[in-house]
């Protein structure tokens, strides 16, 4: 910030400098000039023609400079056919005028005549009364005193914007440094909060900040939350697999003669408690990452495909909004939809309907997955979210479909409910997830 405001002070300046100097220069030399002009037209006002038809001054010049020799500032008068007439200042010398053209304005030049001493020169060629002549006036002054004058400007200017920037960038650093002490302030609370061990920043800061202080708080926050849910999780895993661990470790000890069978029976109960758990941190896990965002329709077209090839005998319909998207990981939303579409398969009478954004409008996506088949009892209907319960045992499968669904869609804020399906009579799952912020809504089939 410091280099970009002294690189633009710089620039500025710079800028505001050369655009100065030139006015200021172009009006000390418009004064000059119009000094000269005003001269050359005093001595056309005094000119008369004399009896011999030469050029004669009727009054005096005011200015005594034009008496005094190599006095820096000169007359002379030339014409055709007459020798020219200079003034005392001029003292053995003569301006080399151009008077092979005709001036009706006064036409300002720099000579190069008398060598270390540099002329401005103003000549205008006039008809006097009495006379046929073209005479020609000239008015040259020595340019060191405007030269004088312009150096003295530039110097002025030079030390004037060097002072000037040296105050913009002293201010500039001043106030980034004012403008960048909240920062400091919070760094020193995030110090403060790491050292005494505290879960957020509470002391008093700048509203300049006071989102950035919120925005932090949430963070850590939810970064509590999480190491809350892992530690919750490790809890419940290393329970759950503590009763299986236990009693095979009984049935080791005892030399049980149904050791075999104890073994798979607990090992299928440990390998459902691991698979529901590396389920949510799974999902976890890709919650974490970002914004994440999946095309519904597009992932039950895909779930629907595969599930047709394990059930070939049944239908599978999707109707709905083609363009909804939610606001879940791809894998989640293809395991969550997975779940649900492969138990309607299952336990269905070979039906299966899916419509998607059946709630069109709300702030969620809610999509209906349902069936033909015998459904579940309203009483029943909490219980077949636990892990590992199922109604129909004699079909092959783990218990933990719904348990999963119902797990995963929490973790991204949505929810699960089992209803009866007015139109096929079976179950009727229904889900709703948290809608994209700008998803299309349209209507399709």
């Amino acid at each position: 910030m410091a280099l970009i405001a002294a690189g633009w002070i710089a620039v500025l300046l710079l800028l505001g400098g050369i655009a100065l100097d030139r006015t200021l220069t172009n009006l000390v030399s418009r004064n000059f000039d119009e000094q000269l002009e005003y001269m050359l037209t005093a001595m056309i006002a005094s000119a008369e023609i004399g009896p011999d038809g030469e050029v004669f001054f009727y009054r005096t010049l005011g200015d005594q400079r034009f008496l005094e020799p190599n006095s820096g500032l000169y007359w002379q008068i030339s014409g055709d056919g007459f020798e020219p007439w200079p003034s005392r200042s001029l003292w053995d010398r003569t301006l080399t005028l151009r008077g092979d053209h005709f001036d009706d304005e006064a036409h300002f030049y720099d000579p190069d005549q008398f060598g270390d001493e540099s002329l401005r020169m103003a000549e205008r060629t006039v008809i006097l009364p009495g006379s046929e002549t073209r005479w020609t006036f000239a008015v040259a002054s020595a340019t060191r005193d405007l030269d004088a004058q312009i150096a003295e400007i530039r110097s002025i200017l030079a030390w004037s914007f060097a002072v000037l920037g040296l105050g913009l960038f002293l201010m500039a650093l001043f106030q980034i440094r004012y403008g960048l002490s909240p920062l400091r302030r919070v760094r020193a609370a995030i110090q403060k909060l790491r050292n005494t061990g505290a879960n957020r920043i509470t002391e008093p800061l700048p509203a300049e900040v006071q989102p950035l202080v919120e925005e932090i708080n949430s963070l850590l926050a939810h970064s509590q939350k999480q190491a809350e849910e892992a530690r919750t999780h490790a809890g419940n895993l290393a329970h759950a697999l503590k009763t299986p661990l236990t009693v095979l470790t009984n049935a080791a000890t005892a030399r049980a003669p149904d050791l075999g069978d104890a073994v798979i029976r607990e090992t299928r109960t440990m390998q459902r408690h691991v698979d529901h758990h590396l389920a949510r941190a799974r999902a976890v896990g890709r919650r974490a990452v970002g914004h994440a965002r999946a095309g519904v329709f597009q992932s039950a077209e895909a779930v629907r495909r595969a599930v047709e090839r394990l059930y070939p005998d049944t239908r599978i319909d999707i109707a709905g909004n083609r363009d909804v998207q939610v606001m879940i990981e791809r894998q989640d939303l293809d395991e969550i939809l997975g779940n649900l579409i492969e138990n309607a398969a299952k336990y269905g009478g070979g039906s299966v309907f899916v419509t998607v954004d059946a709630e069109d409008g709300s702030e969620q996506c809610v999509i209906w997955v349902e069936d033909d088949g015998a459904g579940i009892p309203e009483s029943e209907r909490e219980r077949i979210f636990d892990r590992g319960a199922r109604l129909d045992t004699g079909k092959p499968g783990t218990g933990l479909g719904l348990a999963i669904v119902r797990d995963v869609a929490e973790i991204y804020s949505g929810s699960v409910e089992l209803d009866e399906s007015e139109d096929l009579g079976g179950l009727l799952v229904r889900l709703a997830l948290p809608r994209a912020i700008g998803s299309t809504d349209g209507d399709g089939s």
